[in-house]
């Protein structure tokens, strides 16, 4: 058994022991074994991660836009240099196979990539002469602390793609609540983006208990909070936070289905449900985890489901040929384990059933083999509520507007998509349907960067998204400045308005 390693948290650019002498431990997924433990920080230990990040803030949002964004440049480069390292890192304390973890390092480049246009980003508008003699210009100002509390299910691209590329960027100054299951990756990166030339304070990160990370919630010098996560905590996080004067971006949990009418090409849907159901072990809040599909096709689209899902190598996450790693900790395969059961109690039909499969040589891992359901019913709560594991539900739906109706009864609302070759329904289907995340044909419409992550409903608690011109516009605020200049004539006259000095069109 390797030896465990003990982690450190980071203020100032510098590594530090936690002074509470408690630590977390941090499994790797494949095999059962402990990797590392992670320092449970004490209360003074965060409040000093917010006043690094506040005795930064002043400096740091002084310094030239461009400057800012230069550090990105540097820091991409970096990720580069260390992708493969990065990969196997997420591979390793959170289960996804190795193409899965390079994408969730890849994901978080590509908003790096997309913060490096920053000084396009943060450009205002201006009018001049908006009333006789007055012009107008519109600036946006970093705001401060911000503080990010992260999940287990994607350690790079949440912390330092959703969240980081844009706040520092903008001028802001960071402080990352890592999630204690799978730190590492979050370490290892903050390590790389030190070595681009980060400032000191700028970032900071510490693993804590919930009852630590609550300071961030009402500390009076955090500014906004960012949050992804359950739906319970997200709703707590934001009344908390806004209670206390803060912005808040919050990103729940999801239900995210998909509505495959009989036009259909339905063996390649069939394969690209496959990878949308069943990627990163459905860890993900875009996973596809239930399909909606005309009965009069259901029972064919079924069979090259349970076919295409038979053929998925079940394996340590870091052999390139395992294409369905492990759930991420030992609690959660069997919360997965109890949600299966659970369905069998309501009466689904299980068609598949993953919970006995065994991979030689990795028996104390976590594994669960892919879980499918059909004939799941409206009323059933495993078709309703997030499972977060292997597990896809079918559906059997009358036609598209029942389809659509089952779909928009549902509380959650990131991800929905459509699979069908008729141009009136997918038309019909992009503007009925609640999410806000569309995939016409698209098993997982998540979009690029450029775009925000636009969940809907329970799935989101706030007013502006991640990424795109809605991660920008979180992170400022707008300044208007109108200003009138006059002439030596001018000064000469005085003439009171009748609006007492008000702008206004004369």
């Amino acid at each position: 058994m390797a030896k465990v390693k003990r982690l450190k948290f980071c203020i100032n650019n510098e590594w530090r022991d936690t002074s509470s002498g408690t630590y977390m431990e941090v499994t790797n997924s494949s095999t059962g074994e402990i990797m590392a433990e992670t320092p449970r920080c004490t209360s003074d230990e965060v409040n000093e991660a917010v006043q690094a990040a506040e005795d930064a803030f002043q400096e740091w949002s002084q310094t030239p836009v461009q400057k800012r964004a230069d550090l990105m440049f540097k820091f991409k480069v970096k990720i580069e240099e260390n992708l493969d390292e990065l990969a196997t890192l997420v591979a390793k304390e959170h289960g996804k196979n190795m193409a899965e973890s390079r994408g969730d390092i890849i994901k978080a480049m590509e908003v790096v990539e997309a913060a490096c246009a920053t000084p396009y980003l943060l450009q205002g508008d201006s009018l001049m002469n908006v009333s006789k003699g007055h012009d107008t210009v519109m600036y946006r100002e970093p705001l401060g602390v911000f503080a990010g509390i992260v999940p287990m299910n994607f350690p790079g691209m949440i912390p330092f793609g959703w969240m980081l590329p844009f706040c520092i960027t903008t001028g802001n100054t960071f402080v990352l609540k890592a999630a204690s299951q799978v730190p590492q990756t979050g370490m290892r990166l903050l390590e790389l983006l030190i070595e681009a030339g980060l400032p000191e304070g700028v970032v900071n990160l510490v693993t804590c208990s919930r009852n630590e990370a609550e300071l961030l919630l009402k500390h009076p010098v955090v500014k906004g909070i960012s949050y992804v996560g359950s739906s319970k905590v997200g709703r707590h996080i934001y009344q908390t936070a806004a209670a206390h004067g803060k912005r808040v971006q919050v990103l729940g949990e999801a239900k995210n289905h998909a509505l495959v009418l009989k036009d259909a090409a339905l063996e390649r849907v069939a394969a690209g449900i496959i990878n949308s159901s069943f990627g990163c072990a459905g860890q993900r809040c875009m996973a596809l985890p239930v399909v909606c599909v005309e009965e009069e096709v259901a029972d064919e689209l079924v069979s090259h489901i349970v076919k295409f899902a038979k053929d998925l190598k079940v394996g340590p996450a870091y052999d390139p040929a395992t294409s369905l790693g492990p759930v991420v900790s030992a609690e959660h395969k069997k919360d997965v384990s109890e949600w299966i059961a659970k369905g069998v109690e309501e009466g689904a039909k299980l068609v598949l059933d993953g919970r006995d499969v065994q991979v030689e040589g990795y028996e104390n891992g976590f594994y669960l083999g892919p879980t499918i359901f059909d004939h799941v019913k409206p009323d059933m709560s495993i078709g309703n509520d997030e499972i977060f594991g292997p597990v896809l539900c079918i559906k059997r739906v009358k036609d598209f507007e029942d389809g659509l109706a089952v779909m928009n009864a549902s509380p959650y609302a990131n991800g929905s998509s459509i699979f069908t070759q008729n141009g009136h329904y997918a038309r019909e289907f992009t503007y009925r349907t609640h999410a806000g995340m569309v995939g016409v044909n698209v098993g997982i419409p998540v979009p690029v960067s450029y775009f925000p992550f636009s969940g809907h409903k329970e799935s989101f608690f706030g007013d502006l998204h991640v990424m795109g011109k809605d991660g920008v516009a979180f992170y400022t605020e707008s300044k208007c400045v109108t200003s009138r200049w006059f002439t030596e004539e001018d000064s000469k006259e005085t003439k009171v308005s009748t609006w007492e000095g008000t702008i206004h069109r004369e």
